[in-house]
């Protein structure tokens, strides 16, 4: 009679595997989350290179940067967060070949995605402003060299902070501010230790 009642588990045994199950579960978190975030990363450094592409296949084609005569300041040749231009949106019309005032032969040098959810855009473009985010939805930013000195000044990053000097011997460089969504390391404006992803490195 005792052996056929001891064929099932315990109360005591089915909590100690669920406690055991619990912290395995606990441990792997951390390291999913991790790798996650390192496809993130790699993902927005494969846009940024193909916007920074499509910039300077723009020059390629019209012997100028994608901007308006209006800007002749490499400062004011930013697009995106904190950019003085305007949002990217602007900036991707022209290179998608929607808008024709600057890509007078609506040339499609660059074709993003549409973004899944367009009220909170991420990882493609939102289809009414034309804006182009990154995987943790903030606009990706993107400078130029407006006045046509072949560099770009300031480097976004400040000087030697990580991402190089200043000015950026660049045509045209893109960057996006990460997980935290701000510039640096949780707004200090360093490259150095924050989770941004730069076209120019």
């Amino acid at each position: 009679m005792r052996d056929r009642n001891r064929n099932g588990f315990t109360l005591l045994e089915l909590l100690v595997v669920i406690a055991v199950i619990a912290v395995l579960a606990g441990m792997l978190f951390p390291a999913i989350q991790s790798v996650l975030e390192r496809a993130k990363k790699v993902q927005a450094k494969n846009d940024l290179t193909q916007i920074v592409t499509a910039v300077n296949a723009f020059y390629t084609d019209y012997g100028r940067y994608p901007l308006p005569a209006s800007v002749t300041a490499d400062s004011s040749a930013t697009y995106g967060p904190g950019g003085s231009s305007a949002e990217n949106g602007d900036l991707m019309k022209e290179l998608r070949g929607i808008s024709n005032s600057l890509n007078t032969r609506q040339i499609v040098f660059i074709s993003p995605p549409d973004a899944k959810d367009q009220t909170n855009p991420r990882s493609g473009s939102n289809t009414s402003t034309g804006g182009y985010y990154d995987p943790w939805g903030t606009e990706f930013a993107i400078a130029m060299d407006a006045d046509y000195d072949n560099q770009i000044t300031p480097n976004p990053y400040g000087n030697n902070n990580g991402a190089g000097a200043s000015p950026l011997r660049q045509g045209a460089i893109a960057w996006c501010v990460g997980r935290d969504k701000k510039l640096g390391n949780n707004g200090d404006g360093k490259f150095t230790g924050s989770d941004d992803v730069i076209s120019w490195q």
